[in-house]
């Protein structure tokens, strides 16, 4: 099940706060350690970076 989108603000420094229920959903925990880069037209991806690492051992991409 996916949640409704929850509209977020970015702050005067860039930092942008996500819903927690979000965050558990995705199952990414306080600490967790990730990696961001832009998708254009406006989107931005996060991945876990342990997750991203393990895909770049086993299949050689990200």
């Amino acid at each position: 099940m996916i949640r409704e989108p929850a509209e977020l603000d970015v702050d005067e420094t860039g930092r942008v706060e996500f819903p927690l229920g979000i965050l558990a959903e995705a199952g990414i925990s306080p600490g967790t350690k990730l990696l961001v880069f832009s998708d254009g037209d406006g989107r931005i991806v996060l991945r876990c970076a342990e997750d991203a690492i393990n895909d770049l051992l086993h299949e050689g991409t990200l």
